[in-house]
C-alpha cells in the first residue's frame, strides 16, 4: 500500500506541474534558515486535467510544527525503536504550511526550519511522508527513498550533498517516470530552483550554470524537476567563499 502511495506522490509532484524552490540563508555565525516551497503551476495543471480543472473542489489551509505530530500520535511514536525515534526527532522544529484552494487556484506547501548549524537540517523533502507515517502508523521500512540530501558549512565552504541510498529503487523510479512521461501528450517544464544566500562574497561554484548576484553574495541555480528525480546527484553543489 505504501509502495503505491509513494509512487503516486512522485507522479503528483512531477506531473501536476509543480515548481519547487529551495532557499537557504546562511549567516556569519553558521546559523540560518532554510525554506522549501512546492507550488502547483496552474496553467500547466489545467492542460493536464482538462475539463476536470473547473470541477475541482478542495480547500485546506493548515500549519503545523512537526513535534506537534509526535505529541498527537505519541502512542505510535512510543512503540518505535530508538533508531526510528531519532529519525523523527530530527524534524521536530520543522514548520509546515499547506494551502490547497480550488477557489483561489493556489496549491502551495511551504516547509521551513531555522537552524543553529546546517549539518543538523534533515532531508526536508521527506517531512510530509514522515508526518503520514506517524498519523497512519506506517513502518519506516516501507519507505522507498532512494536518495538523501544533506548540507555542510564551515564558514568558507558550503556543500549540498546528494547521495543515492538505494540504486535498485532509483532504477525502478527512473523507469516509472520515463513510462509516465511517454504517456503525456504535451511537455511540462517544471522548474527546480536553488536560491542560496551567504555572509561573504562567492569565490567559486562547482556548477557553471549557477547565476551569481551583483553583490556576489547569493546564487540561483535552476534545473528541471523531472531531471532531478531521475538523477538526483545533478543537484550536488559546492560553493567557496572569499
Amino acid at each position: 500500500m505504501k509502495n503505491k502511495i509513494f509512487f503516486f506522490l512522485i507522479i503528483a509532484i512531477l506531473f501536476a506541474s509543480c515548481q519547487v524552490t529551495e532557499t537557504i540563508h546562511l549567516y556569519k555565525d553558521g546559523t540560518g534558515k532554510i525554506e522549501i516551497i512546492k507550488l502547483r503551476d496552474e496553467q500547466s495543471y489545467m492542460q493536464l486535467v482538462g475539463e476536470n480543472y473547473s470541477k475541482e473542489e478542495k480547500f485546506i489551509d493548515t500549519t503545523y510544527v512537526f513535534k506537534d505530530f509526535i505529541t498527537k500520535y505519541s502512542e505510535t511514536f512510543s512503540k518505535l525503536t530508538p533508531t526510528e525515534k531519532a529519525v523523527f526527532q530530527k524534524f521536530e522544529d520543522v514548520n509546515v504550511h499547506i494551502k490547497m484552494s480550488s477557489y483561489e487556484k493556489e496549491f502551495r506547501t511551504t516547509i521551513t526550519q531555522n537552524f543553529t548549524k546546517i549539518e543538523d537540517v534533515p532531508d526536508l523533502y521527506k517531512t510530509g511522508e514522515y508526518a503520514d507515517d506517524l498519523e497512519h502508523n506506517y513502518a519506516l521500512s516501507a519507505e522507498e527513498h532512494y536518495y538523501n540530501i544533506s548540507y555542510t558549512f564551515d564558514g568558507s565552504h558550503f556543500k549540498r550533498i546528494v547521495k543515492i541510498t538505494d540504486p535498485v529503487e532509483l532504477k525502478k523510479q527512473q523507469d516509472k517516470i520515463v513510462a509516465s512521461k511517454s504517456r503525456l501528450t504535451f511537455k511540462i517544464n517544471e522548474p527546480y530552483t536553488l536560491n542560496y544566500h551567504f555572509p561573504r562574497k562567492i569565490k567559486s561554484i562547482s556548477n557553471p550554470n549557477a547565476k551569481i548576484s551583483e553583490d556576489k553574495k547569493s546564487l540561483e541555480l535552476q534545473f528541471l524537476l523531472s531531471d532531478c528525480l531521475q538523477n538526483p546527484e545533478i543537484t550536488n553543489l559546492e560553493v567557496v567563499l572569499e
